[in-house]
Parts: C-alpha cells; structure tokens; sequence
C-alpha cells in the first residue's frame, strides 16, 4: 500500500490516511475482550492478517521500532478505520513526547469534514459533554450527562461544529473537536440526533445512506500545531475522491 506523505523532517511524519485501515492493532486499554500478543518485531497481532498503518510505516521507516511502546510506536494520535485524513507521526522519543503534551493541553487545531444525516437547523453550535464506554456495548461510547450515576471512567468532551452546505436529506459540516476522545465526533452527532452519514456502528437503525458510501463520511482535513523545531505549521488534506463523488452526487439533486 502507497501511503501519502505530506509533510516530513528528521522529527516528524504528516500522513495522509486512507479509509479502510486500522491505525494500529487495538490494546487492552481500547477493548477488555481483546488479548495483545505482540511481538517486539513488529506491530502485527498474533494470528492477525490485516495489517495495519504502523505495520505500512514500519517497513518504510524501521527507526519508528525505538520510539514509544509497541503497538503505536511514534503514532502521536489516532483515527478510526474507516476515518481518513492527517496523522500525525514522531521519528522519535523526545518528537513524540513534544506532540502528545500538545495534544494533551488541547493546544492543537484539527477540523474534520462530516456529512450528517438530517437538516441541522443552527448554523453552528457546540455539544460539551461527558464521553465513556457504553455499558450494552463494549466497542461503542456513550455520552453522560452531569447528574448522572456511575461516572467513574467518563471524560469531558467538547465539539464545535459549524454547517457549510445543507443538501436534500443530509447537511455538510465543518467539525473542530476542542477535545481528543474516542469516537468523539461520531458520538456526539449521534447525540443531536444527527449521525454521521454511512456510519455502520453509530447510525440508527434504518437511517439513509447515500449510493455508494460504504464507510462513515468523515474526513481529517486541516491540522494546526508547533513542530519540535519550532515551527508552527498548518497542514491540509483534500477531501479524498471517494466521498467527492458522493458529495457531488448530492449537489446535483440539489
């Protein structure tokens, strides 16, 4: 597989992710029913033949076999399978710890392209919650609200969304997640009541799909942040050709 890069230095990788790939093997941290056996040669689980991003990077880049813990290794951060757009790689320990404390402050800017399900109303607005795991289903996260009960392990999430195009049925946005959870964007625009358009593990039973999309409509197109040189640098990733088409196809409904 030919892996994008947009941007590297002797610090940093910027990838430009395509759909359809894990980022790297889950960790019992991601999943309790998933067992790691992972080898210190590679990123790869035991008896697991998809292979994943880092396993791709790996080969290309052997030096990220000595920067952070197996199996993310320099990944900085994550994106879901089925999610495409800019990641983030260290090339090295001391790049890797400069870009999580990043993150970890929320210091840096991301903006998603989504396509919702539904006409959202208000231009813009801002969903600030609380995210965990969902008791019924171990993979998905749920929001919590304040008050309620059992809020060990929940964590404060907050995304701002602005609509950049209403079209019959559906409604583009521009998303900036001002926190980093799991599934967070998927999460909360379920929690609208909006989920994400083809997306097979949040939507609702039955919601419209448009021809097609066969994976979730969203996109990681803009990333903002302060490189280990000093540097601060904005990098963009067009929207991939697969969900052009569907958006065009859209558009010409109109």
């Amino acid at each position: 597989m030919g892996i994008k890069v947009i941007y590297e230095d002797k610090n940093v990788l910027v990838i430009d992710k395509p759909a359809g790939i894990v980022v790297y093997p889950p960790t019992s941290a991601d999943s309790a029913s998933v067992a790691e056996t992972t080898s210190a040669k590679g990123a790869a689980t035991a008896g697991k033949e998809e292979k994943t991003l880092i396993d791709y990077l790996l080969e290309k880049y052997p030096v990220l076999k000595n920067v952070g813990k197996v199996p993310r290794y320099g990944i900085a951060h994550r994106l879901d399978k089925d999610t495409s757009g800019i990641l983030l790689v260290a090339k090295n320990n001391k790049s890797l710890i400069f870009l999580q404390k990043q993150f970890k402050k929320g210091e840096i800017e991301k903006k998603y392209i989504a396509l919702a399900v539904g006409k959202i109303e208000e231009s813009k607005g801002e969903i600030n919650t609380l995210i965990g795991r969902s008791p019924k289903n171990g993979t998905k996260q749920k929001v919590y609200l304040p008050l309620e009960t059992s809020l060990k392990r929940k964590r404060k999430a907050i995304t701002k969304y602005k609509v950049t195009q209403r079209l019959k049925g559906y409604t583009l946005l521009e998303i900036i997640p001002k926190t980093g959870r799991k599934h967070q964007i998927r999460c909360h625009l379920v929690y609208l009541g909006h989920p994400i358009a083809g997306d097979k593990i949040y939507g609702f039973k039955n919601q419209p799909c448009p021809k097609e999309l066969d994976r979730q409509f969203l996109h990681a197109s803009f990333l903002k942040i302060k490189l280990p040189n000093g540097k601060d640098k904005e990098f963009i990733s067009e929207l991939p050709e697969d969900l052009r088409k569907i958006l065009n196809n859209l558009k010409s409904k109109q």
